[in-house]
């Protein structure tokens, strides 16, 4: 059997100062050392690290980070430490709690004709981005495609969010989740809730595929799992991860409701329930009168336009007239109208938390006309 090893060289100009930091401050381990009259190299381990310090080596004293779960207890405390060799250390944690940065409200549109750019992200998948601004870092929207479609070179992975939604707009992905039996097949109007941490991965995608994938926060960390094989033996649809359940919602069993905004229905996916009011995802439709100005107090609640077109109006804005693969941002206490809408009118609407109340206002004599006109979620 053929044995492999890899080392990582750092240099230094007296191995016997940098012995005692590496081996007693970081809890290094000698493995080796040469010549013994008067050393050159050192070959420590640990941390998941293989060390080889040599004198004169070439390269750059370079950094290392080692993360703990205790960094309090780890080298008396210190965050960042300086070798005798010059090699810089950082410690941190290695499971760091994750921060829901505040929304930066702001009114946003994003157009399909502006030509935003498509970029080759993860697994050879394109992304477009929906909201630049991200909201100050409080979420991601991403329009995704997988051109030509086919086997994707996806690994077992997890993701560290709040929240996340995977809604199929166009085309069909197949995705293996842990624990949820086998292959799961999101088509056209179908959607996934990806609670935090859950094991996943897409395997293959039909020809024209599109998904809108919403992330909060916006940056969060994508971790491979190694050892999981999925599928995973157990079946277990009532499963929470911190306090979210896995869901599949299939458009078609959907039915149609008055929605938040007058003139329009709305089919609930049941996010808001398997979320714990996290959040609220809804597919919205004219349904035939005329919708009035509201304003609405959530947090976040963004739209994309699906299929067919309406105009957007806000207060102390220009109209902007929308179209399929468009997008929009509507801040808490911003006065809007969804005017004009063509027949087929088709919107995804996500909102953060699920629950939160929507007025009705009279644009032409201000806030003070407002009346409530009922929850959404």
């Amino acid at each position: 059997m053929t044995e492999t090893r890899a080392e990582f060289r750092l240099p230094t100009q007296e191995l016997r100062d940098d012995l005692p930091f590496y081996t007693g401050v970081l809890g290094m381990a000698l493995d080796m050392i040469y010549p013994a009259d008067d050393p050159q190299v050192a070959v420590l381990s640990g941390h998941g690290l293989r060390l080889r310090i040599e004198k004169g080596a070439p390269e750059g004293p370079g950094t290392i980070r080692i993360l703990t779960s205790d960094p309090d207890g780890f080298a008396n405390g210190e965050r960042v430490l300086t070798a005798p060799n010059g090699t810089r250390v950082e410690i941190d944690q290695i499971d760091p709690p994750l921060i829901l940065p505040r929304a930066e409200h702001a009114f946003v549109v994003r157009r399909l004709a502006d030509q935003a750019p498509w970029v080759v992200g993860r697994a050879g998948m394109q992304y477009r981005d929906l909201v630049p601004t991200r909201l100050g870092g409080a979420m991601i929207a991403s329009h995704i495609r997988i051109p030509g479609g086919g086997p994707v070179p996806d690994m077992v992975h997890f993701h560290k969010v709040g929240f996340q939604l995977i809604f199929c707009v166009a085309g069909w992905v197949d995705v293996l989740y842990e624990d949820q039996g086998g292959m799961r097949r999101i088509a056209a109007g179908d959607c996934f809730i990806q609670p935090p941490e859950i094991r996943h991965r897409v395997c293959e995608a039909g020809d024209g595929v599109e998904v809108i994938e919403i992330g909060v926060p916006a940056e969060h960390i994508t971790e491979i799992d190694h050892e999981m094989i999925l599928p995973t033996p157990e079946y277990r649809p009532d499963r929470e991860w911190q306090g979210q359940k896995f869901v599949h919602s299939i458009g078609a069993e959907g039915v149609f409701r008055p929605f938040r905004i007058p003139g329009f229905e709305a089919r609930d996916t049941t996010i808001n329930e398997n979320t714990g009011g996290v959040a609220s995802v809804m597919v919205a439709r004219p349904a035939g009168a005329p919708a009035p100005w509201t304003v609405h107090e959530g947090d976040i609640l963004f739209t994309f336009v699906m299929r067919g077109g309406m105009t957007l109006h806000g207060e102390g804005k220009e109209p902007n007239r929308l179209a399929r693969g468009d997008a929009f941002v509507i801040p808490p206490g911003l006065a809007t109208r969804y005017a004009d809408p063509s027949d087929d009118l088709e919107l995804l609407e996500v909102s953060l938390p699920g629950v939160f109340e929507t007025r009705v206002v009279d644009a032409r004599i201000g806030p003070s006309a407002r009346r409530p006109v009922g929850d959404s979620g």
